[in-house]
């Protein structure tokens, strides 16, 4: 940030002394009734579920609704509202957004947001959307969330009460523009990046599906598999179901937990997330109550494999990981299966390799059922029917060694990958932050050079 100046003088809650320090509730109506509503019963709307709400920014408009057929259960806002999302993680991780292209000019969501709609005298609206998801607004309504568990919501006297400082119109306007500019810049060197990730996903699925149906050496006899899909396998290969591999196929427990993170002597149950593209997270777990006892026989040790079952994300379900190292009393939720392989049959990293793979993955997205959200899960009867194909344990271990090797080249290019995104993205998180509170002053910003998008990128 050192490349921008700040402003000359501050007040005494260290906003420049020209802007005005105003509480919220004097420059924004909150969540405003829809009683102002003109529309008949007949004519539609949008319809915003939480999950249609981005992170820091954009509204995914793909479901409307005829008004009548919308209860009063839900929140109401129309174009140029800010929306903010109350309830954790989801205000934590900075779904929020202005309201634009709505059908019939407004919608109806979840009941989980704040909607801030702007006093057009006093502040411009995408300046305030900028504002809401500024680390400093963030930062500050999670120190006011209330509740208990992973029920915790921003109350409403937060946004009235806090203190903002207001640009006079034409400087919001120019801070605006200059993070957009910026925004647009960052975000284009994010999607290059994660293009990258994209491609280095394609390398590793190709590379491990080449092996786990083929084999490491392409110039053995070879056999129709059987299944049109899988084509041709080496001759001395085997296909099988899955059940026949699988001497013990658990499903965990999922009590209500509190939101945060188990401290070591408490017991923990583990999200869905856990586990994600082979690799185990045991910071992905929530805390069970004391006043609950823990089923012992559910707890995670290394060694285990675990699958997702059922996510709100498609892409987690069918994961699967083998737990290498896991601090003790973390139970597996009912989200999750466990599975213990006959390591006489197959290597349970062969197993792990082989549910990566595009013949696997298909599989698996065939035999997801339910419609949205948690609905999305995977029975056990699916997972036992999954068809692999299997040469003898020692040539399994050959193509683990062979993949374990080649995929961890790939792993390195991803997290350096990774890397420069997270930086790009804390860099961004940092301008807007220093842009809407007054730290920089951008009144003079005229677009940055080539150089100075390498900086960010490599820096």
């Amino acid at each position: 940030m050192n490349r921008y100046s700040a402003y000359q003088a501050y007040d005494s809650n260290d906003f420049p002394e020209h802007w005005q320090a105003k509480r919220l509730r004097f420059a924004v109506k909150l969540n405003p009734s829809k009683n102002e509503l003109l529309l008949s019963d007949s004519e539609l709307v949008s319809f915003v579920p939480m999950e249609a709400v981005g992170e820091y920014g954009g509204i995914r408009l793909d479901e409307d609704r005829e008004l009548g057929d919308i209860g009063s259960g839900y929140t109401y806002f129309r174009n140029n509202d800010v929306i903010v999302a109350k309830i954790t993680p989801c205000f934590e991780n900075g779904k929020g957004a202005i309201a634009n292209g709505l059908t019939n000019g407004c919608a109806f969501g979840t009941t989980e947001l704040h909607v801030l709609r702007a006093d057009l005298d006093l502040l411009d609206p995408d300046f305030l959307f900028y504002l809401t998801i500024s680390d400093w607004f963030r930062d500050l309504g999670e120190s006011e969330m209330y509740g208990a568990g992973g029920q915790k919501r921003v109350p409403e006297d937060f946004i009235k009460n806090l203190i903002i400082g207001i640009p006079p119109k034409d400087e919001q306007q120019a801070i605006v523009g200059f993070l957009n500019y910026k925004a647009s810049q960052i975000d284009a060197l994010i999607a290059k990046k994660q293009s990258l990730l994209d491609k280095l996903t394609e390398q590793r699925m190709a590379l491990v599906s080449e092996a786990v149906t083929k084999g490491l050496d392409l110039s053995v006899p070879m056999k129709d598999s059987g299944v049109d899909w899988l084509g041709k396998i080496p001759t001395h290969w085997q296909r099988v179901l899955l059940a026949r591999l699988i001497q013990r196929f658990e499903q965990g427990w999922s009590p209500s937990c509190e939101a945060r993170e188990a401290s070591q002597d408490e017991w923990g149950v583990l999200k869905s997330g856990c586990v994600n593209y082979g690799i185990f997270d045991e910071r992905q777990h929530k805390t069970l109550p004391a006043s609950l006892k823990p089923i012992e026989s559910l707890e995670v040790k290394p060694g285990n494999i675990l699958m997702c079952r059922a996510s709100g994300s498609k892409h987690l379900i069918g994961s699967v990981a083998r737990v290498t190292s896991c601090r003790p009393n973390l139970i597996f939720s009912d989200k999750t299966y466990r599975i213990s392989v006959n390591e006489s049959l197959i290597d349970p990293d062969f197993f792990i390799f082989a549910m990566k793979s595009k013949y696997i993955r298909e599989q698996i997205e065939l035999s997801i059922s339910g419609a949205d959200g948690l609905a999305n899960n995977i029975p056990q009867a699916s997972v036992k029917s999954y068809q692999f194909v299997l040469p003898e344990i020692d040539e399994q271990r050959a193509i683990v060694k062979v993949l374990t090797e080649k995929s961890g080249r790939i792993s390195l290019q991803e997290d350096k990958t990774k890397a420069v995104i997270e930086r790009l993205q804390e860099y961004r998180s940092a301008l807007i932050t220093n842009a809407v509170t007054g730290k920089i002053d951008v009144r003079d910003f005229f677009p940055t050079t080539t150089n100075e998008q390498k900086e960010v990128a490599h820096g």
